[in-house]
């Protein structure tokens, strides 16, 4: 776990560099470092290099980091999400990038009620219709989207996706152009600001050109940690 810091240095160089090629502002993408089994020692590392935000998959791996980690750290649930478990994530993260469905929106809606909070999620759309990948289908995303900026308890905050694993970054690209698209009809229909709604997507193989796509939030773990074993 040697080297965190300067990994995140790195990262940071990556970032800046994205963005000047497309005239964007480095302050507007959040990197979302993820957590997923990584120790508790690394996660210190990287919040004293100055890291705030975090995403992990799992609430019960998650618990005990929260639990144990300063409470100035922003938690991102950035995994699959059942609906049973909505219950419990609702409230605990600042944020969920993986609502996949209606259902699932309506369930983490009533939860946050529950707990009289407004849970900021994002609407996950299985962008590449991959039968094993998570996410709600492209001729859906709208409706759905229109049904959630209704839901009370909820604050939309824009799109997910997650592109087909490939070792050329570039394979990346059409897929995050497409979802920023939608995102674009998106914000026309519900008459909102294209930058009101933000686009969660980039890993550690393809966030440069995620940024160079849109995106405002990336989620980079291999990067800033290294691979896991």
């Amino acid at each position: 776990m040697e080297g965190i810091a300067e990994n995140i240095q790195a990262v940071t160089e990556r970032i800046r560099n994205a963005c000047s090629r497309v005239n964007r502002d480095p302050s507007s993408i959040k990197l979302v470092a993820v957590t997923k089994g990584i120790g508790m020692e690394a996660i210190r590392e990287a919040y004293n290099a100055g890291l705030r935000v975090f995403g992990e998959n799992y609430m019960q791996e998650a618990k005990s980091k929260i639990q144990g980690l300063p409470g100035d750290i922003k938690w991102h649930f950035i995994g699959h999400l059942q609906r049973n478990k909505a219950k419990a994530v609702v409230g605990s993260f600042e944020v969920i990038h993986s609502i996949n469905s209606l259902r699932l929106a309506e369930e983490v809606a009533i939860r946050a009620r529950e707990k009289n909070v407004v849970q900021k999620v994002f609407l996950q759309v299985n962008i590449a219709e991959e039968s094993a990948k998570s996410g709600c289908g492209k001729n859906d995303a709208l409706q759905i989207l229109d049904s959630m900026s209704r839901m009370e308890g909820l604050e939309l905050q824009g799109l997910m996706c997650i592109p087909p694993l490939s070792d050329d970054a570039g394979a990346s690209r059409p897929y995050f152009k497409e979802l920023r698209e939608i995102r674009d009809r998106a914000a026309e229909m519900l008459k909102r600001p294209i930058d009101a709604l933000g686009l969660s997507m980039g890993m550690s193989a393809d966030f440069e050109v995620a940024i160079e796509e849109g995106a405002t939030a990336i989620r980079v773990g291999n990067a800033i940690f290294g691979p896991r074993n």
